[in-house]
């Protein structure tokens, strides 16, 4: 389905699951769609919850957004689809740059936040150096499209152990970077090297918060996740074995059954 923004922008979304079951929004991450969500939304559906994963702006199915997109933007068509399908409060997850999507949803809409899932991603601001890299990229990616890159990093996306073991899921991860339009994952880009600092709104936060990541996880590593763990009070942290940057689709099962435990204690 598709739903038109204020700003004008259209957003191809699943909305999925019993009309009365806890909503459960599912944010992807860069430069990724909302497929990367199915195994989840397929066990969350089957488990009574409404499962809603939405294409960002300039991914997958919405439209392709040029320039700059700030996470802020992301987070308010977030709330924009959620006022369109008539959900007051939801639990927010995301993965990677989803995460920190839904770091933003929390910082500026935090009432209508049930619980927090975090997965694979940093609550830092960027740094001088990562700005930077961010920009060049997305210069690249403009200039050559990212057949390229997803060939650099589809061994840090899944573990390079998966890529052999699993290569279907290899194929599938490939597959969304390579079709992602280079307008707008180079305009995310540019809006995440913007990014603030989330630790201080996390560390105030009065909802459960569960966080998740890959045991081999070179962008986000479990180092990472533990400090995060620390500075949310009521947190849990999952770490799943033998998963890099996408343990969602590298071991589904893990994954599925520490979001479902969480989701069972709200």
């Amino acid at each position: 389905m598709d739903f038109v923004t204020g700003h004008g922008n259209a957003l191809a979304y699943d909305d999925r699951g019993p009309s009365d079951g806890l909503p459960v929004v599912l944010v992807h991450g860069h430069p990724f769609n909302r497929t990367m969500w199915n195994p989840q939304a397929e066990a969350l559906v089957r488990a009574g919850y409404r499962v809603i994963a939405a294409d960002l702006r300039g991914y997958g199915d919405s439209a392709v957004v040029p320039g700059r997109t700030l996470l802020a933007d992301f987070a308010g068509d977030t709330a924009e689809l959620l006022d369109h399908l008539g959900i007051g409060r939801a639990v927010i997850g995301g993965l990677s740059m989803g995460g920190q999507i839904a770091m933003e949803f929390h910082r500026l809409y935090g009432s209508r936040v049930a619980a927090l899932v975090l997965a694979d991603t940093s609550p830092v601001a960027e740094t001088e150096d990562g700005r930077a890299f961010r920009n060049r990229l997305a210069d690249r990616l403009l200039a050559e499209g990212l057949d390229g890159y997803a060939a650099e990093v589809i061994d840090r996306m899944v573990a390079p152990y998966n890529v052999t073991g699993l290569p279907e899921v290899a194929s599938q991860v490939l597959d969304m970077m390579r079709t992602t339009a280079p307008e707008g994952a180079a305009a995310a880009l540019r809006g995440r090297a913007e990014r603030p600092d989330y630790r201080d709104s996390l560390a105030g936060a009065r909802v459960p918060v569960l966080i998740v990541v890959g045991e081999d996880d070179t962008y986000t590593p479990v180092a990472e996740a533990e400090a995060m763990h620390r500075l949310v009070p009521d947190s849990g942290i999952v770490v799943v074995g033998r998963a890099a940057h996408l343990p969602n689709l590298e071991r589904p099962e893990e994954f599925n059954a520490a979001l479902l435990e969480f989701l069972a204690r709200l």
